[in-house]
């Protein structure tokens, strides 16, 4: 392919001539700049690194069969047993590795290897034909080993190789009779002739050997840097997974935590209202002496009811909204259970009371938990309002505590109407779940859905065993203390 005018852009590989460290500086230095200019003939941007490393190969090696095409110009010249044209015909190689240069600088790149590839053998063979035997022979050896490398053309290739070897095999093995024989006029200059082929050859296998080595180095060096790359590339790509993940995980809780407060204040707009407002009627009506002290009498229960209630919900949505914020410190403590069993039932006795349910506790004295006390009794107590709403009168409710080595197991039976299959997905998923309790109590689902919050911050979940009819049983467990231990957790 030619390639349009292009400046010199560099020289890939170093620039090393033999024993050049002898020569003065001045002369040093215009050496290497002669050496630098002519392997960097036609190197353009439209070239990639290995097309420059062969193309600096190749103008080396003409540079060279240039000055040894000089060299055998004098030495014909010179001679006197050489007729006068035989100077201008052992020139013809010479100028064919002029002329490649010349294509070479003009950027004509496809020209300059079938002038090297045609021309050359062409004008060691008309030396041959015209009589004159030089010791260039061993010259077609080398164009055969220069097409396997610098030809891409496999057919072009081929003929250049097959050219060459005729060529060798007519004019070196068929025609062995000359009139100007080099060996036989100074046989001195034809195995310098000779020499200067033979180190041609294995000059040009040395450059090749040695600028496929510096490239593949170079090529080595390039690939582990863009495996670093790589792996950088994939720990970043890792981490941005990672952050999709996190970002999803926290999107899709986002969303859930907005359906839960939508609906949860659904529900509590309209829990809260109902009793406030019942409340705020009848003592309207009072005021007004629209209810006589009897009926007020008989009325003062449900208004208890009602306001247990709604107090139960206030404090349970404060709560809530003290988990939601995550910005409550979980206060580690040794804890006695029996005592914190005791304290909560004293808390919804009345609510017992009004339905005649008998609450008792199992517990062993002086038996210690860790946890944050104030969360596990909120746990508790919203527990047992659960029992009582949900067990018919002058039914029985056990709260109590079975402990082993390291585990103490809580837990609140009842003899209630149990709960269904359906029902009891809904409580251990995310969803607020609530039904009348056995005297048409109201709820909203909120005390469980912080029961299984606040289990969770003290390292517990909430268990549900469950049957319709037959009661239910609610459990929880903590760790067990024997030594004090007392410690604040985020």
């Amino acid at each position: 392919m030619e390639l349009s005018h292009q400046r010199i852009l560099r020289i890939p590989g170093k620039i090393t001539l033999p024993r050049l460290k002898r020569l003065p500086i001045s002369l040093r230095k215009s050496v290497v700049r002669l050496f630098g200019y002519v392997k960097s003939l036609g190197f353009s941007k439209t070239l990639d690194e290995y097309e420059l490393l062969k193309l600096g190969i190749f103008n080396q090696l003409n540079f060279f069969q240039l000055l040894a095409g000089i060299f055998i110009l004098f030495t014909c010249v010179f001679n006197r047993q050489f007729p006068a044209w035989a100077g201008i015909v052992a020139s013809l190689p010479a100028l064919v590795s002029l002329l490649v240069l010349y294509l070479n600088k003009q950027y004509r790149h496809q020209a300059a290897l079938i002038a090297y590839f045609i021309l050359h053998p062409l004008a060691a063979s008309f030396v041959f034909m015209n009589g004159m035997h030089l010791g260039l022979d061993l010259y077609f050896i080398l164009y055969g080993i220069l097409a396997v490398f610098f030809l891409k053309d496999k057919g072009f290739m081929i003929f250049s190789i097959s050219f060459s070897m005729l060529n060798f095999f007519i004019l070196s093995i068929v025609l062995k009779q000359f009139l100007y024989q080099l060996e036989n006029i100074n046989d001195f200059l034809y195995l310098v002739n000779e020499g200067v082929t033979i180190v041609f050859i294995f000059y040009g296998l040395y450059l090749i050997k040695n600028e496929n080595t510096i490239y593949q180095s170079k090529i080595l060096d390039k690939s582990k840097a863009l495996q670093q790359r790589n792996i950088q590339v994939q720990i970043q790509a890792d981490k941005l997974k990672e952050n999709a993940v996190l970002l999803e995980k926290q999107t899709k809780e986002l969303t859930e935590l907005n359906t839960l407060k939508n609906k949860m204040f659904g529900v509590i707009s309209h829990d809260l209202k109902a009793p406030m407002h019942a409340i705020r009627n009848l003592f309207n009506d009072v005021e007004q002496k629209k209810i006589s002290p009897a009926l007020l009498q008989e009325l003062i229960p449900e208004v208890v009811n009602d306001l247990n209630y709604t107090v139960g919900l206030m404090d349970n949505l404060l709560q809530w909204v003290k988990t939601q914020m995550q910005s409550e410190v979980v206060y580690l403590q040794k804890v006695d259970i029996g005592n914190l069993l005791e304290e909560t039932v004293q808390l919804v006795r009345l609510q017992a009371e009004r339905k005649q349910i008998k609450i008792s506790i199992k517990a062993q004295d002086e038996v210690y938990g860790i946890m944050d006390r104030e969360m596990i009794n909120l746990v508790l107590r919203n527990l047992l309002s659960n029992a009582i709403k949900f067990t018919p009168e002058k039914g029985t409710i056990t709260v109590g505590v079975k402990a082993n080595r390291s585990l103490l197991e809580v837990y609140v039976q009842d003899t209630g109407n149990g709960i269904s299959h359906e029902a009891l997905q809904k409580i251990r998923g995310n969803d607020f779940y609530t039904t009348k309790g056995t005297a048409n109590e109201s709820g909203t689902g909120l005390g469980l859905m912080l029961c299984k919050e606040y289990l969770h911050r003290n390292d517990s979940k909430l268990l549900i065993e469950s049957h319709p009819g037959t009661g239910s049983i609610f459990s929880f467990t903590l760790q067990k203390s024997i030594a004090a231990a007392n410690k604040k957790v985020a």
